[in-house]
């Protein structure tokens, strides 16, 4: 009697973790869009903030694409590496106070290995410094319609105030690529040379769904793992944001599982709602979502904890692991980048992003 009341009183206790504003442990957020009507085909908990981890650099780069289009910057200049940029933690590249790297090399490191030393450096250059250029990135994002979304840095590390949406992440990637087909094809990367080495991406969905045509991965505790993906296949895009998944592999199943429903036509397309023309909700406060880092108390690590003992808050896990495919094919005269795309398999390990 006694243990079947610890056990009501645990469940009871989780149940209450769960629910609590600003935490979540089994939900996540996603969105699906066509990438040429801009018709919204999926969506679930589109509204409800979220921490957007890596997923800031695509801001980032729209910010660099802007600047690069308004001839304000060019892909070979050169950047200085200052203390604080190369002080940021992982991911980074590893670079050295007063060295330097060009534009073009800054973004295909934010791409494919999602460095945040080269992501401060960039935002540096075209803002001045990371404080102004993370103002100047939630004014555009404004702009563009992301009245969800605040930037308090260019990289996605944690900050409580730092908070978007499935909905705003998703027109961002529809207006990317919109706005900047020129510079879209820089997501399409899966690894670029840098001081003589190859460095391969760690964005698993890019190397191997069929038709994918890249994007970006990211990660923080609070976050859970997200992702934001492009894939056509038979002359249809569509674009795909999932925020909050339990694990890297569940991420990439539940992009992988809503692409394939996408394509396959099995949601039932909402004929009047479009990513442009939808205004932003704002639902609830941002979860923290796994029971990990700084934020995490331990109630919400024992949450955590309890969870994995119930099957229905159980990630699904992937049980093959995809081979990360790379060739060794000369960069386009377009983007004058060196860009490696995918033919040969390579054994890289995938590190979270």
């Amino acid at each position: 009697m006694v243990k079947l009341i610890k056990h009501i009183a645990l469940a009871f206790t989780t149940l209450v973790i769960l629910f609590s504003a600003g935490v979540s442990y089994a939900g996540h957020a996603e969105i699906l869009i066509d990438a040429e009507s801009g018709l919204i085909i999926h969506e679930e908990d589109a509204n409800h903030s979220w921490y957007p981890a890596s997923l800031t650099k695509v801001m980032t780069l729209y910010m660099a694409f802007t600047a690069l289009s308004q001839g304000q910057i060019g892909l070979q200049d050169r950047m200085p590496v200052s203390h604080h940029a190369a002080k940021q933690p992982t991911s980074k590249l590893g670079l050295r106070t007063g060295e330097s790297i060009t534009v073009e090399e800054a973004i295909l490191a934010i791409i494919t290995r999602s460095a945040n030393d080269a992501t401060v450096v960039l935002a540096e250059h075209i803002g001045g410094n990371e404080e102004n250029f993370a103002a100047r990135m939630t004014a555009k994002a404004h702009t563009l319609g992301m009245y969800d979304s605040h930037f308090m840095n260019a990289t996605g590390l944690p900050h409580q105030w730092q908070v978007t949406t499935a909905r705003d992440l998703g027109l961002l990637a529809w207006r990317i690529r919109r706005d900047f087909p020129n510079f879209y094809s820089y997501f399409a990367a899966h690894s670029f040379y840098f001081k003589g080495r190859e460095l391969t991406g760690i964005n698993k969905f890019t190397a191997t769904f069929p038709g994918a045509e890249g994007m970006k991965t990211g990660f923080t505790c609070g976050s859970g793992y997200n992702l934001m993906s492009s894939a056509q296949q038979n002359g249809r895009r569509l674009i795909g944001v999932v925020l909050g998944g339990m694990s890297s592999s569940q991420r990439y199943q539940l992009m992988t599982d809503m692409m394939n429903r996408g394509f396959q036509n099995l949601f039932t397309q909402y004929s009047t709602k479009n990513i442009t023309t939808i205004p932003g909700k704002f639902v609830g406060s941002a979860p923290y979502q796994l029971g990990c880092g700084k934020g995490a108390t331990n109630a919400q690590q024992a949450a955590v904890a309890s969870t994995k003992h119930h099957s229905y808050h159980r990630p699904a896990q992937s049980k093959t692991r995809s081979k990360h495919l790379v060739s060794r094919a000369k960069p386009s005269k377009i983007t004058k980048s060196k860009v490696v795309s995918r033919q040969k398999a390579s054994k890289t390990r995938y590190h979270r992003g």
